[in-house]
This record gives C-alpha cells, structure tokens and sequence, in this order.
C-alpha cells in the first residue's frame, strides 16, 4: 500500500507511520511543522498529492486540543472543517482511491448513561467548538462520497493515550507532573476533574486500526475505535501515581476543569471488530508506563512547566 499522513510529525502521526512503514507499506507524511504546505493552501496541497500520487490518505491534520477551541472556535473550524475540504478536494483532483478521514468521539457530546456504549447510530451533540468542528468535517466527508463519489471511510477515536502524547491531554499531563515531582522532590499533583469516565485505548492499538480500514473498511461508513469500556480520570492518575518513585498525592484544581464536561463515554467497537478483525492487545498498565517513561525522558530536556 502507498500511503500518504497528513499531520505526520504529530502523536498519532509518527505512531502509524511507524506502524504502516513496519507492515510493509511504502508512507510519505506531510505536516507544516516540517516544512510540509498549509492545510488551507488548496493549491499546494494538491500538487503535493499529486507528486506522490497515494493509494490511501490518512487524514490527521487540524487542531486537536479542546481547550484551545474554546479560546478561539473560528481558528479550530478553519483547521479541521476548511482543512478537511482542501483535503478532500485534493484527493478527488489526484484521483486518490481511499481518504480516511480522522475524526473524534468528542462528536457525540453530551450523552446520558441510557445511550452508552456508543454506537455510531447514536445522535451527535458536540459541546466544544473542537467537537463540533470535527462533526462538520464528519459530513463534508460524508458529502464527498455521497456527492462526488469518493471512497471515503471515516473513523471516530474515542481518548487514545500512550508514548509522545502532549501534555495538554489529561493522562499525559498527570504523568508529565508525577515525572517533574520525581526531578524535584514535591508531592503534590494538580488535576481537574476526577470524576468523567472516558474510554481509553492504546495509540499503538488505535493506528492498527486505522491501517485495516483502510484495507477493509466499507466506502462510506463510519467506526468508532474504542476498548469498550470506561475508566475515571482518578484511576488513571492513581495508577499512575502507583508508578511513582517517592509517594505522592492528588490535588484538586479547579483551572484545570473544562467549561463544560461530559461525565462518561465509552463506545462500542463490534462494528470495527466484525468488518475488520481488530481488537485491543495493549494493556492499560502497560500503556501508563510507557507514557511515564516518556515523560520522565522528556523532563530532562524540558523546562518545567509553570
């Protein structure tokens, strides 16, 4: 397969380039932080797939961090609902045969525990400005392939964690801290909110599966890539306060929660699983070592932040 990642100098990025390229697959990436063109530079962008001329598009591209959409909405839409168009439109002018198009469970928004797990038929109520900008390069895929017949599969990651993840997501920022806290001797971690419930799956698992949808995910569809089940943002803190080198403990911080906050997601990947076989095969416990592991790497590098 000849692939091309766009946001690939990103957490997810460099983790299916390195997953594609180990099956065998012959991946170009491209992402402005290397030099590569601007989502929203149309004309760039497809002269740069028509050069490489890809089988597949993985697109991963945009703006990723909630809380910075809520600061400014109107710079997350150009990133994830233009640069989603600019994609698109380029894969139709460069006779790409598949895009799938990266998009988040944020999409679902507010649920009540009677509509969990997920499903991808359950009605989608973005909150923040991100998730309601993901929805929205959602249909314009969706409008590829029922309007310029497209081979378009769209995949929904519920929260994916593990090496290399910014800590600007929760689980990655709790180990970032308990990895400061070891450098400088203090006991206490800051968190927000301890109590919403998410579905965490390893980004090595969550690539796999973006690499077999694309080599049998149904034209048109939609997945979610999920484990299944829920685990509140406290246990994942204590698990990895458990790894700590000297005892720590949990603050509550009130600037770290969200304006608004969902109290649990957790999805149902039986779609995903019967079309293309996949399943989970990283542990939890294991996933929460190697980000701290990375983390503690990463400090020593790092200034600490304020």
């Amino acid at each position: 397969m000849k692939a091309l990642v766009t946001g690939s100098a990103g957490f997810v990025g460099r983790h299916l380039i390195k997953h594609l390229e180990g099956n065998g697959d012959e991946v170009s990436g491209t992402d402005i932080s290397s030099g590569g063109p601007d989502l929203l530079d149309l004309k760039n962008f497809t002269e740069l797939f028509k050069r490489i001329d890809p089988e597949v598009v993985f697109h991963l591209a945009g703006q990723a961090d909630v809380a910075a959409s809520w600061k400014d909405p109107y710079e997350t839409f150009k990133s994830n609902v233009e640069g989603t168009i600019n994609v698109l439109t380029a894969a139709r002018e460069s006779n790409v045969q598949k895009i799938i198009t990266i998009t988040s469970a944020d999409v679902y928004g507010s649920v009540t525990s009677q509509d969990l797990p997920i499903t991808e038929e359950t009605a989608l109520k973005p909150v923040s400005p991100y998730a309601a900008s993901k929805a929205a390069a959602e249909l314009f895929s969706l409008q590829a392939h029922d309007g310029y017949g497209q081979y378009v599969v769209r995949a929904r990651a519920f929260n994916h964690i593990g090496p290399g993840q910014s800590k600007n997501f929760v689980s990655a920022a709790i180990a970032c801290r308990v990895a400061e806290n070891e450098l400088s001797g203090e006991e206490v971690v800051k968190i927000g909110n301890l109590e919403a419930k998410r579905d965490f799956t390893d980004v090595r698992d969550v690539v796999a599966a973006y690499r077999l949808l694309s080599l049998s995910g149904e034209n048109g569809e939609v997945y979610n890539v999920c484990s299944g089940s829920s685990v509140s943002v406290q246990e994942i803190a204590e698990r990895i306060i458990g790894m700590a080198r000297h005892e720590m403990k949990l603050e509550v911080d009130e600037e770290l929660f969200r304006p608004v906050e969902i109290s649990e997601l957790f999805g149902d990947s039986s779609k995903l699983a019967e079309t293309t076989q996949w399943a989970p095969v990283y542990p939890l416990e294991d996933t929460l070592r190697d980000l701290l592991e990375y983390w503690r790497a990463q400090v020593l590098i790092e200034p600490k932040a304020e």
